[in-house]
């Protein structure tokens, strides 16, 4: 018996005196129950866990007065119009644009609140609260990095859609290589592989932000490209830092074909004569637009004879660059104007004496007519020396992500 009570003693004394001294409160210590956390609701940044919220969609000829007249008085949205426009003009309501009204719960319904979407990202608030307060905002936009490659069967354009991509990421790769690869020359087998953004609001897609990176095979040869951002630098580079970008475009319209080479002797089509054809005839949809090689300085706009309506822009003291059989001219486009590289000058047509819409387009070397497909321009800046590490080690990481890419 005296045995079973030491031995009793010894479990009170090693195990139960510990486990209280962790049980009990000590001190000013104090155990309270777990509250469960408490999640509020919002919408536009505005806690609506006590409001109602109410989509709506503007409609055809529907302006904000006709929206807000049974909600809030005339007088209130008179003054929407006529002080509020240095944040929104509220005439530049869009047909089929979101907007959302929130209000009271407990009767009388008041309106709080009217956002209007400008986009699918910025919008602008009216607050009805005390007095009227307008101020724009933004939705939180996430971005995801992604990968995405493909194979050239016939075009880049159907590479895109045989894989899904988005189409929009067709003209931003073709941005990218316009002064590297000849995208009229893709052959059957060259394929493309990229790292590039998505965007996302309340996680619907919204569209696609930035290529980061990428890698095109064109002809058996690798051409790489890299974004790189830096204090005034900002654009793509190659794997030594040399800026992708050229004097010149590759080409000045995007996605046609090329339905006449430059020829020192070509059957004209009309004319049924043959002569020379010192340029390239881009075959493209009527009102394709139409941008300038360059930079430089507009030096003819107007009719011209066969040419029809023309564009002709002086880009240096060497350079020169024509567009003819034009459809239009873009806004501003007249003799004297100074146009950037990449800037749309007109869209395609069938002026002056052509069978269908095409651009006839032609580079002048000092006054001489040169092929457009050969021309070699220099590079622009390339990465600044002080951030040649930083980009290195970038390259590195990138590389490694395209690699990572598995063709399909």
């Amino acid at each position: 018996m005296r045995k079973y009570l030491i031995l009793l003693i010894l479990f009170i004394v090693i195990i139960m005196v510990p486990l209280a001294w962790f049980l009990v409160p000590r001190h000013n210590e104090v155990i309270l129950p777990l509250k469960p956390i408490q999640k509020h609701h919002f919408a536009y940044k505005i806690n609506i866990d006590t409001l109602n919220i109410v989509y709506g969609k503007v409609k055809n000829n529907e302006n904000i007065s006709a929206i807000l007249s049974p909600f809030i008085s005339g007088p209130l949205i008179d003054r929407i119009a006529r002080e509020t426009s240095d944040v929104f003009d509220v005439r530049k309501f869009h047909a089929g644009n979101k907007y959302a009204r929130i209000t009271t719960k407990s009767s009388p319904v008041k309106t709080l609140y009217f956002i209007y979407e400008i986009n699918d990202v910025d919008h602008v608030i009216y607050d009805f609260r005390d007095s009227l307060r307008v101020y724009p905002d933004k939705k939180k936009v996430d971005v995801i990095t992604k990968t995405a490659e493909g194979s050239i069967t016939t075009s880049l354009w159907n590479a895109f859609v045989n894989n899904n991509l988005d189409i929009n990421l067709a003209i931003k790769l073709s941005d990218v290589y316009a002064w590297t690869v000849d995208f009229y020359g893709l052959q059957k087998g060259d394929h493309f592989r990229f790292v590039y953004e998505e965007l996302y609001v309340d996680s619907t897609y919204i569209g696609t932000e930035k290529i980061l990176s990428a890698k095109f095979n064109s002809s058996g040869k690798d051409f790489y490209a890299f974004y790189f951002e830096k204090d005034s630098i900002r654009g793509y580079f190659d794997e030594t830092g040399k800026s992708l970008r050229k004097a010149f475009l590759k080409a000045p319209l995007h996605f046609s074909r090329i339905s006449s080479r430059y020829s020192k002797a070509r059957m004209h089509p009309i004319l049924r004569i043959v002569r020379p054809h010192y340029g390239v005839d881009y075959s493209a949809p009527r009102g394709t637009p139409i941008v300038a090689l360059g930079d430089g300085r507009i030096a003819e706009a107007g009719w011209k004879g066969g040419y029809g309506r023309f564009v002709s822009i002086r880009h240096n003291s060497v350079y020169t660059s024509t567009y003819a059989h034009l459809s239009g001219y873009a806004k501003g486009i007249k003799p004297g104007t100074y146009v950037h590289q990449g800037e749309v000058i007109g869209q395609v047509g069938m002026s002056g004496l052509a069978t269908g819409p095409h651009l006839d387009f032609r580079v002048y070397k000092n006054g001489s007519p040169v092929d457009p497909l050969k021309i070699e321009s220099p590079s622009t800046r390339p990465v600044d020396k002080a951030f040649r590490d930083i980009y290195g080690k970038m390259v590195l990481d990138m590389k490694r992500k395209l690699d990572s890419v598995e063709r399909k």
